[in-house]
């Protein structure tokens, strides 16, 4: 699926993806929702990462604006260092419910979709974030945080339903 390039691309694809992956959580038992699968994950923990991801987001756009150095992805990580960040990530998240990971998602969904109405095409596609780096503009960052994660998410939620 291509990138959106604007603002009305980008809201709508969130939201399509969005309501594709609450119809799945609606339907995740919740005798399902903390069982490890054989890569240590859960759907809750999947949930928390996919939250957690969106506060980065947010987190670099910021520093960006601010004029700060953007750490990508964390301050002391690279990204070939993504398994061991996103493991010590998730033990940070360890104590958190199904309910309260889902409420975190939710959160940061809302945040996305409050910052997608207060933008316009100019300042999430007119140019590279900044300090990022690289050629992807604020609005790429924001679908590879959001729509992109829930659509890899609904993904791995249908596996796990099929699965048990």
């Amino acid at each position: 699926m291509p990138a959106a390039t604007n603002v009305t691309d980008l809201t709508a694809i969130t939201e399509k993806e969005w309501g594709k992956l609450v119809k799945l959580l609606d339907s995740v038992p919740p005798e399902l929702a903390g069982v490890k699968d054989a890569d240590g994950w859960s759907i809750t923990d999947l949930l928390n990462h996919r939250a957690h991801w969106i506060d980065l987001f947010f987190g670099w756009y910021e520093d960006g604006l601010a004029g700060k150095e953007v750490f990508f992805p964390a301050k002391g990580y690279k990204w070939n260092d993504l398994k061991k960040y996103n493991a010590e990530m998730l033990g940070r998240y360890a104590g958190r419910s199904f309910d309260e990971a889902r409420a975190a998602l939710e959160a940061g969904h809302k945040r996305l979709m409050d910052f997608y109405a207060a933008s316009d095409d100019a300042a999430l596609y007119s140019g590279p974030m900044q300090g990022a780096n690289n050629k992807w503009t604020p609005g790429r960052w924001s679908e590879a945080n959001g729509a992109a994660h829930y659509r890899s998410a609904a993904k791995y939620i249908r596996k796990r339903l099929r699965e048990g």
